[in-house]
């Protein structure tokens, strides 16, 4: 496949699955566009590949991700960046679920939102949402993240119907546990917080996914690729599961 000629637009493309995502569509022909809050990172990624520029903005701040959005004027627009922090229900703070919904919901709508404006007179466009498993179901300790990650699933069910004759889809991918710095995080959060080893909170969290792996975030972004290819246009509205036949 080639996506020649096309610009895409990806946050939180400094590490992790956006970072590999970004590769993966510069590598298919794409002039991407990566961002996210330091600038360090997202050099490091844009150094890989002379198909990939970075920009510093805030997916919460409107006016910063409005200017880099239209700045960009992308075909294919990525709502990668998110966050997710745990603690049992009774003892979850509001500020961490109003963490939660900002950088999760309101970073997701604002992100789809101004790549919708930007791709209004465009014939063809892909916004995809990179939600997760918790989209789909519920874990334990991880309410607010659940329930923002619910949230995006049907922001983009509700977006992909108003832009269906537009050439515009709009889908959601949902992925278990990744092998990403994220991840690697909730594991440090179990140690911490369980005394148990990094072996065992690894494994606890492989042990969610029926092949008892975690995800590799290539294979997130070569969904996203076929997203983005030849016979998808009839795929809107979906929140694929890329989760090791997790249900």
């Amino acid at each position: 496949m080639t996506l020649s000629g096309k610009t895409a637009f990806v946050t939180g493309g400094g590490s992790g699955v956006g970072a590999v995502i970004a590769l993966m569509l510069a590598d298919a022909g794409a002039q991407v566009t990566i961002c996210g809050r330091r600038l360090a990172p997202l050099e490091t990624v844009a150094a890989k590949h002379n198909a990939i520029s970075a920009v510093v903005a805030d997916i919460t701040d409107e006016a910063a991700i409005s200017k880099a959005i239209a700045d960009c004027a992308p075909d294919i627009v990525i709502a990668n960046a998110g966050a997710s922090e745990s603690a049992p229900f009774a003892k979850t703070e509001l500020a961490a679920f109003e963490r939660m919904m900002s950088v999760n919901v309101t970073g997701t709508f604002l992100t789809l939102r101004e790549g919708t404006k930007a791709m209004k007179d465009k014939p063809w466009g892909r916004l995809i949402a990179i939600a997760s498993t918790a989209g789909l179901k519920g874990y334990p300790y991880v309410a607010p993240y659940a329930a923002a990650k619910h949230a995006v699933v049907g922001m983009v069910k509700s977006v992909a119907l108003e832009l269906v004759r537009k050439g515009i889809t709009v889908n959601a991918i949902c992925p278990g546990f990744l092998d990403t710095e994220m991840t690697q995080r909730s594991i440090a959060n179990i140690v911490e917080k369980t005394g148990r080893s990094p072996e065992d909170a690894r494994a606890s969290l492989e042990a969610t996914n029926p092949m008892h792996k975690l995800v590799p975030p290539e294979d997130v972004a070569k969904t996203v690729l076929w997203l983005c290819g030849e016979g998808s246009d009839m795929i809107t509205g979906q929140s694929i599961s890329v989760s090791g036949g997790e249900t």
